[in-house]
């Protein structure tokens, strides 16, 4: 499921830091990595000369800090805005995830400091794994799903299940947000799904998998739940889906309700304790 992965670095460490806890994973041993750092333009030939070597470096110590297989890892440089390029990267090798770090700006200033990380993820259907500056890497064993009745949710389902193959104490976290309760409860609440329901067949394809499987839920604000959740178990990964709002004719356009900070998924890309992975539904 996911074998071609895009890893975008910049020289701070903690994207490579990501990809290095994934390749422990067993699912990901044989996937194939492409490190890419895109240089922006500059105003003088001289300045140009100068990024081109610092990117250069800057590759070269992303892919030795790696310390992969040679045959799984391969480097590109390319010069452009970053955000188009990462874009166009991930569309021609046809990445099945992209990594990248985020500086978890909030609302408005995604725009005014030009946030690369906001930016590929509004204008890439490709499932998009980002690592906050402030955050630890930790060994990936707890991984949290923020499940509900959507496509981009059990998109999310399959890439958790898909990662916990083969991982020893690897535990699947299912939650559910209850908005209609108005804050009544408070706390973790272990629940048992009903069979059929959307956590009873989650829990299902689990259990069929040999991976172990919890539920809990909680109510109030979801983006604010969700983030308690994850810090409060200890979540080493989080998933949640966030369905394309967009029509075809623009796709190329940002989606400006997220980038002021008035989706789900912009909230918790910004004030989760641990590195988030967003999906969409499975194109």
């Amino acid at each position: 499921m996911i074998q071609k992965i895009l890893l975008a670095v910049s020289g701070l460490g903690h994207a490579e830091e990501m990809m290095k806890t994934l390749k422990e994973m067993p699912s990901i041993l044989s996937a194939k990595v492409t490190v890419l750092h895109v240089v922006p333009p500059q105003s003088t030939a001289a300045a140009m000369t100068d990024k081109w070597e610092e990117g250069g470096k800057i590759l070269a110590n992303a892919i030795q800090s790696l310390n992969l297989d040679p045959s799984q890892v391969s480097s590109i440089l390319r010069q452009g805005d970053p955000k188009d390029v990462v874009c166009q990267v991930a569309e021609e090798m046809d990445a099945d995830l992209i990594i990248m770090g985020s500086r978890g700006l909030k609302r408005l200033q995604s725009i005014l400091a030009n946030s690369v990380s906001q930016y590929v993820f509004q204008l890439s259907s490709r499932p998009m794994l980002l690592v906050k500056d402030d955050i630890y890497v930790k060994r990936i064993k707890r991984i949290m799903v923020a499940s509900d009745n959507s496509e981009a949710s059990t998109n999310c389902l399959k890439i958790a299940l898909f990662l916990l193959q083969g991982v020893e104490g690897g535990q699947l976290i299912l939650s559910h947000i209850n908005t209609d309760l108005g804050g009544k409860l408070s706390g973790i609440t272990d629940i048992k799904p009903e069979r059929n329901s959307v956590l009873g067949n989650a829990v299902a394809e689990a259990e069929k998998q040999n991976i172990p499987v919890r539920c809990v839920t909680s109510s109030g604000k979801p983006g604010e739940e969700i983030c308690r959740l994850a810090e409060e178990l200890n979540v080493d990964l989080l998933l949640l889906g966030s369905p394309d709002r967009r029509p075809s004719i623009a796709k190329k356009f940002v989606d400006l309700d997220r980038l002021i900070g008035a989706s789900l998924s912009d909230y918790v890309r910004v004030n989760a304790a641990c590195p988030v992975l967003l999906a969409r539904t499975v194109g």
